[in-house]
């Protein structure tokens, strides 16, 4: 009996002990600041804005129409009354040619002309000339075959027959006469097509600027001999060349990556450091094909360039809007974990507690992702380390700040 209390009292010795010495470590825990810290999770605040994904690219610009002009008919350069620089417009002489032997020709065209129309005279002569005759042989033929009729026998048939054939002779000759004045007619008309011909050769002699432009090159001086730019079997040298710059093109070098995203209207900012100006365009015509070597596609710009203060061969910093969304949610692209099903984001609740959400993605720019479903505005969203924490899991939350702001266009640049 002494015994078994003797058990119990070292019983409860023990077991208060052991209570003790769990009360002491719990303190001894608690007043540890290592065991009972709780880990620090970078945030980022989910935010509704202007999404914009853009491109950065150098351009050059290129004259809106070039063209080497040419000659049409061969001859020394008399007069060249432009120089490289010039501006002129269209219409406006460039140039006159000595042909002499192209004058000659015109005036022998026009003589040929003036002698066809002598014939038609002499042709139309004629055929009242037959006409006439034929009126008198006719009346002549008619007057005796009455006679005969009325007295049988008074006319002789010879002189009658001799009388028809007469008559029938000078109708002939009208018909004849008649078509001899066709054929005089239709040789002037042939005459002044050759004189129209040569004359708009001679008239070629005179070089005009097919457009309004700029001079950018000169070719001839005068005595120089032009051969004709019209036959394919002769080097021909132009005059000069010319170049419409009161509008220029502005050539892109797109990249295949970014081709789906081109549209006709596009914008475009446009900066010309060389002249320290900046402007706003749109995009006008794409070539819609890639080029095997470069793999871009040549996107142009209009620019109005009335003042010249553009050259041909400059270059510009343009920036291209690919996409532009309004009041878009987004979060930085180091906040979304894609993994092979799903794309997720992890973040801490009301009562800071590490949470898994699925979204939906939407555009995507160099710095941040749209959220289409699956977050809301204002959710603190963990943007780095990601593996190191787990679900439901007591964090710190700390924000970080953005080197921007979801409400200001984001830049995306690609080379």
């Amino acid at each position: 009996m002494h015994k078994r209390y003797v058990l119990i009292v070292v019983g409860m010795l023990a077991l208060v002990a052991l209570i003790a010495a769990v009360e002491y470590r719990i303190r001894d825990r608690d007043a540890d600041p290592k065991a009972a810290e709780i880990p620090t999770a970078s945030v980022t605040i989910a935010k509704r804005g202007v999404l914009s994904n853009r491109l950065t690219l150098a351009g050059q610009f290129q004259p809106y129409q070039e063209v080497e002009v040419h000659a049409k008919v061969s001859g020394y350069v008399k007069h060249i009354y432009v120089d490289i620089g010039d501006r002129v417009r269209a219409g406006q002489t460039l140039a006159v040619l000595e042909i002499p032997e192209l004058d000659a020709q015109l005036k022998g065209t026009q003589a040929e002309l003036l002698h066809s129309k002598d014939e038609v005279v002499r042709a139309e002569n004629e055929v009242i000339r037959a006409q006439s005759d034929y009126a008198a042989l006719h009346a002549a033929y008619t007057r005796l075959q009455q006679a005969a009729q009325a007295r049988p026998g008074l006319i002789a048939e010879q002189e009658l027959d001799d009388s028809r054939a007469k008559d029938l002779a000078s109708a002939a000759q009208i018909d004849a006469a008649k078509a001899a004045l066709a054929a005089a007619k239709q040789q002037t008309e042939v005459s002044d097509a050759d004189r129209m011909r040569v004359g708009a050769l001679a008239a070629y002699a005179t070089v005009t600027a097919p457009l309004s432009g700029v001079i950018t090159w000169r070719y001839a001086d005068t005595g120089a001999l032009i051969q004709a730019g019209t036959a394919s079997n002769t080097q021909s040298m132009p005059l000069v060349k010319l170049a419409q710059s009161d509008v220029l093109r502005l050539r892109l070098p797109v990249p295949e990556s970014a081709v789906p995203s081109i549209h006709t209207g596009s914008s475009v900012q446009v900066q010309v450091k060389a002249i320290g100006r900046a402007f706003s365009g749109k995009v006008v015509r794409f070539t819609r094909s890639v080029s095997l070597d470069t793999r871009t596609m040549e996107t142009e710009i209009d620019v109005d360039n009335a003042d010249l203060s553009l050259t041909p061969g400059m270059y510009a910093d343009t920036t291209l809007e690919l996409d532009h969304k309004e009041n878009a949610l987004s979060v930085p692209v180091q906040a979304v974990i894609r993994g092979a099903t799903e794309s997720y984001v992890l973040v801490v609740d009301g009562q800071d507690h590490v949470q898994k959400r699925a979204v939906e993605l939407g555009e995507q720019t160099s710095d941040r992702e749209e959220i289409l479903h699956g977050l809301s505005e204002n959710e603190q969203v963990i943007i780095g380390g990601q593996s190191n924490y787990q679900i439901g899991q007591l964090v710190k939350p700390k924000l970080e700040a953005e080197s921007g702001n979801a409400g200001q266009d984001q830049t995306g640049e690609q080379e």
